[in-house]
């Protein structure tokens, strides 16, 4: 039986008593002054009425606190917040951008779920909000006897590659800069140029002084010897492998990044980048070989999204 023939998919009381369970694993909480003990459900309130729905639609979680005495439902203080999109069609949407390795176009997410294509687009970009890593300081990755590998790759308008020597160089593409652990995860940042100015100060800041760093030869990594044990594989002189040296895991990354991004979306505007690259971490960082399956990504998903807010206005003016 496919995991999309669960109930929540499909029927919208089921969708919210499953976020329910999800976000308040020790019951309801209200999202305006906290409170927990004095949560009232209350049962039978439509919306108002409308041309194409004159008796209203049922307001399904709809809940009301003792202490503000103000009304709320699980959807408040999350990506969910103000959606028109049915819960349930959230829930479809989640699990088949998690399940899809390269990710899913909101083209065919319009598609599928049947919505417009501005609310699909809408909401593939409040996903991508959901999957993001909210810590302002994440822990260092590596460590003593860890591999961290460092790599750059060039994303942009394949259109403009005819005018690449006229552009100079990789001038009209963007620039992303990825750290990958080996067996472990990735974090991949959008920086404005390959300098050492630009690329250092990322790596200082994300990877333990402790890390083996493995880089190819470009001459913006080498103040990393001032700080890290660093080694070069030499791809110009067709050096790929030297025992534990490579940036072979990190151009894999890459390999599934740009397949993604030019065979699925196929065009991203710089001011979301940023947005594409957590989708890509988050399910590099949530992959099969570390244990986690289609529906406990899904669920990871759904657990971001608690304390995130997106507007369509934030979405769609540049950042």
């Amino acid at each position: 039986m496919s995991i999309l023939s669960a109930k929540h998919f499909h029927d919208e009381a089921a969708a919210f008593a499953e976020l329910e369970a999800i976000l308040w694993p020790e019951g309801p909480v209200c999202p305006h002054c906290g409170g927990m003990d004095r949560i009232y459900s209350l049962k039978g309130v439509r919306s108002k009425p409308s041309k194409k729905n004159p008796e209203g639609v049922e307001r399904h979680g709809l809940k009301k606190c003792g202490h503000c005495r103000k009304q709320f439902t699980v959807r408040v203080g999350t990506i969910f917040e103000d959606s028109h999109a049915p819960l349930h069609k959230w829930f479809q949407a989640i699990h088949l951008m998690c399940a899809s390795k390269k990710g899913i176009s909101s083209h065919q997410l319009h598609r599928i779920l049947e919505v417009q294509y501005n609310t699909a687009w809408f909401m593939t970009h409040r996903i991508r909000e959901a999957m993001r890593s909210g810590e302002l300081a994440p822990p260092p990755m590596g460590g003593a006897g860890e591999v961290v590998e460092v790599d750059e790759t060039y994303i942009g308008n394949n259109g403009l590659y005819k005018n690449f020597k006229r552009l100079g160089g990789f001038q009209h593409k963007h620039t992303v800069l990825t750290l990958v652990q080996r067996n472990g995860q990735a974090r991949s940042f959008h920086v404005d140029r390959t300098t050492a100015a630009d690329v250092i100060p990322v790596v200082k800041a994300n990877i333990d002084r402790e890390t083996l760093i493995a880089t190819d030869e470009g001459r913006h990594y080498r103040p990393l010897r001032k700080d890290y044990k660093h080694e070069t594989v030499v791809h110009s002189q067709e050096e790929w492998v030297r025992g534990a040296i490579h940036t072979n895991t990190v151009e894999g990354y890459f390999s599934i990044f740009k397949r993604g991004m030019k065979g699925v979306y196929q065009h991203c505007s710089e001011k979301h980048l940023h947005r594409y690259l957590a989708e890509f971490d988050f399910r590099y960082n949530s992959r099969v070989a570390l244990g986690v399956n289609d529906k406990t990504r899904a669920m990871k998903a759904v657990v971001g999204a608690k304390g995130k807010r997106l507007t369509y206005r934030q979405a769609y003016i540049a950042q």
